[in-house]
């Protein structure tokens, strides 16, 4: 069973989908890693972030993994942590804009899908990814509460420079950032982790 679950940066996608994917058993994809470790690697070996034909091929040449526990490897390093830094915050969105390298990344999303059960998030999962899913989820949060919880993520930055961030990342996301007209919406701004985690397993239960 594949359990898809979209949204935009802060809505809880992460968080969610990786407490569920412990509560079901299942495998926990984060997509938007993905990007990230394309993005962490470009930076290191100095590939210009708008040069497409580069980026796809580093792309081909360094699938990303996951390991058992969720971490996330690219050219043999482990960059879980490293791809977490407001660098990659800034750099990542105009990495994964090139159709080009989204197209490479969304055929090794789906050979990970095909592994077995799992839980995928990102922004595309439900549309484009796995449109299959039998379980679609798209969650949503006040901007000012997703402002929030990226501060506690990103301990040290701004918080008014954080929902900025947030405001221009919805506009560029925006194409790659839609709900399946199959996908349930919900509103976690005033819910617990808990709380999301245990609507989507009931949700998962009565796919079944």
């Amino acid at each position: 069973m594949i359990v898809a679950i979209d949204g935009p940066a802060g809505s809880g996608k992460s968080t969610v989908a990786r407490a569920l994917a412990r509560r079901l058993g299942f495998r926990y994809l984060d997509t938007g890693a993905m990007y990230r470790g394309l993005t962490w690697l470009a930076l290191r070996d100095g590939v210009d972030p708008e040069d497409a034909d580069a980026l796809v091929q580093l792309a081909y040449a360094h699938p990303v993994t996951f390991d058992a526990e969720g971490r996330v490897g690219i050219a043999g390093e482990d960059v879980s942590a490293a791809i977490r830094r407001a660098e990659i915050d800034r750099v990542v969105p105009r990495v994964a804009r090139h159709p080009g390298v989204r197209e490479v990344m969304r055929e090794r999303q789906r050979l990970l899908a095909a592994e077995g059960d799992a839980v995928i998030e990102g922004r595309d999962i439900g549309t484009v990814v796995a449109p299959d899913a039998e379980v679609k989820v798209f969650l949503v949060a006040a901007e000012q509460e997703r402002a929030r919880r990226r501060a506690s993520d990103r301990p040290g930055v701004d918080a008014d420079s954080l929902a900025a961030d947030l405001r221009r990342r919805d506009a560029r996301d925006a194409v790659n950032t839609q709900a399946a007209d199959d996908a349930v919406l919900l509103d976690t701004t005033e819910l617990t982790v808990d709380e999301v985690v245990g609507r989507v397993a009931e949700l998962v239960e009565a796919a079944r």
